[in-house]
């Protein structure tokens, strides 16, 4: 048992660095694609038309505009892809680790992804609906201290503060509880 901790250990350090490696590589595009999902899910529940998605590195900036308020306004919310993905590759590392105690792998692994992407479609999308929600609020086109303007700002500081910091660990746990040999 102790041996089979010790290679758990040196497969996540190496793992590490390997999804590091890699996730420098990659995040700016994964970001695109989970921004423009998100974009999409905040205008439809905003009852905003989502316009267009800039990138510029780690930044992302979606645009939007008022449907059917006579407003010609752009909403532009910034969205910074590292502020989400910083811990992907330490998330990844945790579930390489911890392959030798877990069965059903495919099906783990495929929740476990699936929770990691949900958690970051989620961060995205409660901060363009908060941020939308403040700009239709500073122009008047929508009442300030509305139920769903406060269930945004909550969601999105709930996603921020607390999921996202702790994701690669309750994804670790998950897995563990779920499926553990």
């Amino acid at each position: 048992m102790k041996g089979l901790a010790l290679r758990s250990v040196a497969v996540f350090i190496v793992s590490y660095l390997i999804f590091l490696a890699s996730w420098i590589a990659v995040k700016d595009y994964y970001g695109s694609g989970v921004t423009f999902v998100a974009s999409k899910a905040a205008a439809g529940m905003k009852g905003l038309k989502f316009e267009e998605m800039t990138r510029d590195q780690d930044i992302i900036q979606a645009t939007f505009s008022p449907r059917g308020r006579g407003s010609k306004m752009l909403i532009d919310v910034t969205v910074k892809t590292s502020s989400y993905t910083f811990n992907a590759p330490l998330t990844l590392g945790i579930m390489t680790a911890l392959y030798p105690f877990i069965r059903k792998r495919k099906k783990a692994y495929a929740q476990a992804l699936l929770i990691l992407l949900s958690v970051h479609i989620l961060y995205v999308f409660s901060l363009e609906a908060k941020g939308a929600t403040d700009v239709l609020v500073d122009k008047g086109l929508q009442k300030a201290g509305t139920i769903s303007g406060v269930l945004y700002q909550f969601l999105w500081s709930f996603t921020d503060n607390m999921v996202v910091r702790f994701e690669p660990f309750l994804i670790g746990l998950y897995m563990f509880v779920r499926y553990r040999k």
